[in-house]
């Protein structure tokens, strides 16, 4: 038995430097620019090592553990993932399914900045509520790639854009989390993000447009942004407060998407926006190649062309969707869980681990403040599964054959080797900061700001918390019930202060290392992550702030705003 200490020095600025000191050197040498991503996540992942096993008294047994756990959990929930989406993304090139996916696109508008919205905005937050995690920034981004867009642009862009649906994401999974973490009702808490997260979504189109463009030519297409952020942002509204928290990211996106191709019918911007690179002879004012050989766009060839994507949404649905209660049904993903994966306890680590008192709010570690440390070795109902198997229906439908789409997969992996590399390395270096207790220290550095101020730097913790681990998911895990303590400590609501770290925490889901690096893998940007990371700071800081701004005004100006638990729960 290992018990976290947060307070080594009895300092706690001086703590909480040393805490901090692994992420700073990975994110100081990944924007320096000076190392590749996989290298500047070993270097961090040595640090935290070092740190955890001297300053922290960590054992280096449990140290060694906590690096399994991570491999194992970036494998299967990540890796795996994010590899079968590229590889479905890749087939979809193979065939010429991907060139008339983007001539229907180019076809509703030849405008870049309507492009970015529909396919960053409204087509990202679909990925990301079917597979979530980085499966929507690697296909946006390419997506956007296969439009026109420049590599690092589209990067930066889908980076922005994968932020105010990221709560709901992955079939409500970070929500969920947060709700299991805290013990707070899971639709209340829903609801409460629901009530913070759309005024984000009516600002990102408008914010997407500007990265690209000046305030006069944003304006210039003002009716599609409202109407697409708009149609987001009430929906997601609406469905969070008053159906459920599954489906949200799902039903805003295609509302969002259906809301503009509609507007698209009717209304056209007066001029249409190009990049000054772009040559204009070779294309109509819709964006279509002039080539009169070019085959025309029917509305079964467009069906065709967007059938891998419908399936993934099939598959990824059909491995998520909850248990039929009143039936009796058990969810696909639990029967899967049950009959092929395999959860064993990390020897050494598995409640090994208690949490202190300053976390647990309590003198003595109860059952519950252990930590559980398991190899997450879920081969069938990850849901990489679900988007692998979509890919392999895809190619099959499409005409590929096993040998073709064997060689495609290998050069999937083939290109992805150093973003897998990175990936595991940050796993490894986030558990090693997790078992060890340096994450909340650092956590605790944002308690120590008091009522007044505390809604914004708790939203800022769930911010931190992701940049940290590079899952909201994973944030609410770190900070959900330190976020519920405190609250009560300070006299605050915890269901706000709760919600608060999960909506806090997307807008730090395009700083977070793994982010950074899937995002510059998939536009063939590799060795530009520090540029990544530096462009879109300042945007992650500001929205984040935005953020605390609203929560601060539901604690202490309008506290009647904030969802009340429903009874009884479910």
């Amino acid at each position: 038995m290992w018990t976290q200490v947060y307070d080594p020095f009895g300092n706690w600025p001086l703590s909480t430097l040393m805490a901090a000191l692994p992420v700073l050197v990975l994110l100081g040498l990944l924007a320096s620019g000076k190392m590749g991503a996989w290298q500047a996540a070993l270097c961090g992942l040595g640090t935290a090592s070092a740190v955890a096993a001297t300053v922290f008294r960590m054992p280096p047994a449990m140290i060694l553990a906590s690096v399994g756990v991570g491999v194992s959990f970036a494998l299967f929930r990540i890796v795996w993932l994010i590899v079968a989406a590229v590889f479905l993304y890749d087939i979809a090139v193979a065939t010429g399914q991907f060139d008339i996916m983007k001539a229907s696109i180019a076809r509703l508008s030849g405008d870049r900045r309507i492009q970015a919205v529909l396919v960053a905005f409204s087509f990202g937050a679909f990925i990301e509520g079917a597979a979530g995690f980085g499966a929507p920034v690697a296909i946006s981004a390419a997506f956007l790639v296969g439009l026109g867009f420049q590599p690092f642009q589209a990067a930066m862009l889908c980076l922005i854009a994968n932020t105010a649906p990221v709560a709901w994401g992955a079939i409500g999974t970070p929500i969920l989390t947060l709700s299991k973490v805290t013990e707070l009702d899971v639709e209340a808490l829903s609801a409460t993000a629901g009530r913070i997260l759309p005024f984000l979504s009516l600002i990102i189109p408008f914010w997407l447009v500007r990265t690209m463009t000046g305030w006069r030519q944003t304006f210039a297409v003002w009716p599609a942004l409202l109407v697409i952020g708009g149609t987001f942002a009430g929906i997601q509204f609406a469905w969070s407060n008053f159906v459920g928290f599954e489906l949200v990211d799902l039903v805003s996106a295609v509302g969002s998407l259906v809301a503009g191709v509609v507007l698209l019918q009717f209304w056209r911007p007066r001029d249409e926006w190009r990049f000054a690179h772009e040559e204009e002879s070779d294309k109509d004012k819709a964006g279509r190649p002039l080539d009169p050989t070019h085959p025309p766009l029917t509305a079964g060839r467009v069906a065709r062309a967007w059938m891998p994507f419908a399936l993934l949404s099939l598959t990824v649905l059909v491995w998520g969707i909850p248990a039929v209660k009143p039936l009796g049904t058990p969810a696909v993903k639990d029967w899967l869980d049950t009959h092929t994966s395999w959860k064993p306890a990390m020897p050494g680590l598995h409640e090994q681990v208690a949490k202190g008192e300053a976390v647990t709010g309590h003198s003595r570690p109860e059952p519950k403040d252990y930590e559980k440390a398991t190899l997450d070795l879920v081969p069938v109902s990850s849901t990489g599964t679900a988007v692998f198997l979509a890919a392999i229906l895809s190619g099959l439908l499409l005409g590929v054959g096993p040998a073709s789409m064997a060689m495609t997969l290998a050069q999937t992996v083939a290109r992805m080797v150093p973003a897998i590399a990175a990936i595991f390395s940050m796993l490894a270096l986030g558990f090693v900061t997790k078992y060890s207790g340096m994450d909340a220290v650092l956590g605790l550095a944002f308690t120590r700001t008091g009522p007044w101020l505390y809604p914004v730097f708790g939203t800022m913790l769930g911010w931190l918390g992701v940049a940290l681990t590079g899952s909201d998911t994973s944030s609410n895990v770190l900070f959900g019930n330190l976020q519920k303590i405190t609250a009560k400590k300070l006299g605050l609501n915890p269901i706000l202060m709760a919600a608060a770290n999960t909506t806090g925490g997307v807008m730090g889901k395009m700083i977070d290392a793994q982010s950074i690096v899937v995002a510059a893998a998939a536009t063939g940007e590799g060795g530009r992550e520090g540029e990544l990371l530096r462009a879109v700071l300042w945007h992650s800081v500001a929205l984040a702030l935005i953020v605390g701004v609203i929560v601060w005004i539901y604690a202490h100006v309008t506290p009647w705003m904030v969802a009340m638990p429903h009874l009884p729960s479910h």
